[in-house]
């Protein structure tokens, strides 16, 4: 792995350094599901079955190298169960296998609430450190069973790293400003996500602190995209 470019992705054509930031934008939980005849009711059960079944669980993402896909494996390192990983190309046909109990655990967007809510998976937990406003219903992994664990998905802007300050604060703030509109923040409501600007130096420190925590995960797991 080459330490200087993000995760694992070797063939990127940028790197850490190449880029300047500006905002966070929003941010949101990830999503434990699990099909309706999963006999695992709860986030300590699915634990239990992972380790009865030995190896022969698989989850499920929408693709390698995606925060998902990173979630399952740090979820596995900290329970101390071993699963399979199963990529699919988005949360979509993911979905349609684990409605039909093909796959036995799915990490997916936030935005997947509205299955859990209608009954066609069960909901374990979010990611989060806490309970999340967005599925108040849903307790925590680390709340539930995994003390530690917290997992926040989250989209900021960047800009190339030789942009001029004058042009990253003029984006920066004409970017919060949108965000505390207040029918923007419900559009972010209706998919799972909560608006949030931030500092280009809080982007920067959130950035460092996710690289921290992910590269002993993608180290640990093997990822590579070549």
């Amino acid at each position: 792995m080459q330490r200087d470019r993000i995760g694992s992705w070797r063939s990127l054509p940028y790197a850490l350094g190449d880029l300047a930031p500006v905002t966070l934008v929003c941010t949101f939980p990830l999503l434990l599901l699990v099909p309706n005849s999963s006999p695992a009711r709860s986030v300590a059960e699915f634990i239990a079955f992972a380790k009865e079944k030995r190896g022969k669980v698989t989850f499920a993402s929408p693709g390698v190298g995606t925060v998902p896909h990173l979630t399952g494996e740090l979820f596995k390192q900290l329970a101390g169960i071993e699963m399979t990983h199963v990529p699919y190309r988005g949360d979509a046909p993911a979905l349609t296998d684990t409605i039909a109990g093909r796959i036995d655990l799915q990490i997916g967007g936030s935005a997947m609430i509205e299955q859990i809510r209608s009954g066609q998976v069960r909901g374990l937990a979010v990611t989060t450190a806490n309970r999340s406003q967005l599925a108040p219903e849903l307790p925590s992994v680390a709340e539930a069973a995994v003390p530690g664990f917290d997992v926040m998905g989250w989209f900021a802007f960047f800009v190339p790293r030789k942009t001029s300050r004058a042009i990253i604060d003029k984006i920066h703030i004409d970017t919060v400003t949108a965000l505390r509109d207040p029918a923007v923040k419900a559009n972010f409501d209706n998919i799972g996500m909560v608006a949030f600007g931030s500092t280009p130096e809080e982007l920067a420190a959130l950035l460092t602190a996710e690289t921290e925590k992910w590269q002993p995960v993608i180290k640990q797991a093997h990822i590579a995209l070549d």
